[in-house]
């Protein structure tokens, strides 16, 4: 494959101005990232006292020293319990992330308790489910670390609470799949959250902290009238000897991790697999990654040639162009990450006829050479007018996302840019599950742009009062179209949509290809992987 050759001038002023607008939209998101971290650290003091590790302690404990952990929805939550952004706190506080322990990839999931006691919130909840999803799909055994108040009950919801049985048929799929669950048990476990180890392959209770009851003491005297000890009542020791429900005892926080490492060593799931997966030869991008951040224009309607960032991804920064002349504002290269073949679909304009039948041929011999994809969206939509729609923009779009949502191989979604319209359904968006999908805190992502809807929306408020006969009122409709272009340039920003939970986390544009190299991994381990399914998982005596 050649070897790209950039027109990028990393000394102009459109350079260092667009490197300047990224790099400082980079700091506000590590900013708010770095606020639940600040969050959680408060409570510092109080689990030193107690003899336990933060939250994140446990985490880093757990894993391999120096291995990279891929955290995911760093942003969940953020303005969506509170419309004031001084005080939301991203996270949903959950910790959920991809990592090694004991030379083996897990999806590690952990209560984040140090910002309220660990509550499970709507969008916490959402959270978990996702990286129950992402372990089942990608067979990456599950560890929990649990020390969590449970749901709010001030908050309680009743939908939540339904959706919540979510999580337990999650774990039974994964026993069931032959894809294990170890849950240390740092703390209490109530209610619904009692069936998190009620339903892991391996528990590990710490002496002294974990607790596990269907019902707590107080909830237990309400129920019932009884009064009893939270250590009789489901303590750690109680499970060991009596119910059954814990398979190893530690004697702390940090013993149990141990323990828990020992457990996933023993297992040598995937152990082999991942040697071999990681032992390739490539080479580092020719040019480099560092400069994404000045390719990019700040303003997504900005042109450029989206092969920069490609260029600045892949192994040599070689890439095989596609039918570069036909349709080339859809943009299809074969290229290689960390040794792994992709195929990399992107945009340089809105989707034309000819780029919606490129795409779909492209996509469909990608699936038939077992070839990972790996879409870039920085797409406004598809083409329209009379020529777009005579030429076949409706059969030739709907193939397109045909071949999207069934060709047979991983697809991991990067949203760099634009994201408007069914630009997002053909580029595959949310809705057509991703294997992951990542965002640049650039981004921007809607039905359509917030002027397009307010001009559409005049337009047709003027046609109305034409056909009633109605005097036009300018005040009120330049009102009117404000209004619109509030409403949707308040729901589009990067950092709105990952709250929501609409991605697997905003990225630094620069570690785009140490991210893709990960869920590569990931994906590829996972098919590779030999599990045993079972009609059930594991019972517990």
């Amino acid at each position: 494959m050649p070897v790209f050759q950039s027109r990028t001038n990393p000394s102009s002023p459109e350079f260092r101005a667009n490197r300047e607008a990224m790099l400082e939209q980079v700091e506000q998101m590590r900013s708010l990232q770095q606020r639940a971290v600040d969050a959680s650290h408060r409570r510092a003091d109080r689990f030193a006292e107690r003899g336990q590790l933060t939250p994140r302690q446990r985490v880093s404990r757990l894993l391999d020293p120096g291995a990279p952990f891929l955290e995911l929805r760093t942003h969940a939550g953020y303005l969506v319990d509170t419309d004031d952004p001084d005080r939301s706190i991203p996270g949903a506080s959950q910790i959920t992330g991809i990592g090694m322990v004991a030379r083996t990839r897990c999806m590690v999931v952990a209560n984040d308790s140090g910002i309220n006691a660990g509550a499970l919130t709507r969008a916490g909840g959402a959270k978990v489910l996702r990286a129950q999803e992402i372990a089942l799909e990608n067979r990456l055994p599950l560890v929990m670390l649990v020390e969590s108040a449970g749901a709010n009950l001030l908050e309680y919801r009743v939908e939540q609470w339904a959706e919540g049985g979510r999580f337990f048929a999650n774990m039974a799929r994964l026993s069931a799949a032959g894809v294990p669950v170890i849950t240390v048990l740092h703390g209490s476990s109530t209610a619904g959250g009692a069936y998190m180890p009620g339903m892991s392959d391996v528990v590990i209770g710490v002496k002294g902290r974990g607790q596990a009851f269907l019902a707590g003491p107080p909830l237990l005297k309400a129920a019932t009238g009884e009064v009893a000890e939270a250590d009789d009542l489901g303590g750690i020791g109680m499970h060991a000897t009596v119910s059954g429900l814990i398979e190893h005892v530690a004697e702390d926080d940090a013993d149990g991790l141990r323990i828990a490492r020992e457990v996933v060593g023993a297992m040598r799931f995937g152990t082999a697999r991942t040697a071999e997966a990681d032992n390739r030869d490539w080479d580092p991008p020719v040019l480099d990654p560092d400069e994404i951040a000045g390719v990019v224009p700040a303003d997504y309607r900005t042109a450029y040639d989206v092969r920069e960032v490609i260029a600045r991804i892949v192994d040599g920064s070689r890439i095989l162009d596609v039918k570069p002349r036909y349709g080339p504002a859809t943009v299809c290269v074969e290229a290689a990450v960390f040794g792994r073949p992709v195929g990399i679909v992107a945009n340089n304009g809105p989707i034309d006829n000819d780029g919606a039948q490129k795409a779909t041929q492209f996509v469909q011999r990608c699936g038939q050479l077992g070839t990972p994809l790996v879409f870039l969206q920085n797409i406004t939509g598809y083409m329209v007018g009379t020529d777009s729609e005579r030429g076949g923009m409706i059969k030739n779009g709907s193939k397109m996302i045909q071949a999207v949502t069934t060709v047979d191989v991983p697809r991991f979604t990067f949203f760099i840019g634009a994201s408007f319209g069914a630009g997002n359904y053909g580029m595959c968006g949310q809705g057509y599950d991703p294997r992951f999908s990542f965002t640049w805190p650039n981004a921007r992502s809607g039905v359509m742009g917030a002027e397009q809807a307010a001009t559409t929306m005049r337009i047709v408020a003027e046609q109305r009062a034409e056909k009633k006969g109605e005097p036009l009122d300018e005040a009120m409709l330049d009102a009117f179209a404000g209004q619109i272009v509030s409403q949707y340039a308040a729901q589009e920003s990067a950092l709105v949509t990952s709250g929501l939970g609409l991605d697997d986390g905003l990225i630094d544009p620069r570690d785009t290809r140490r991210v893709l190299g990960i869920v590569l991994a990931t994906a590829q381990e996972g098919e590779a992987t030999d599990v045993r399914p079972l009609s059930f998982g594991v019972a517990r005596p």
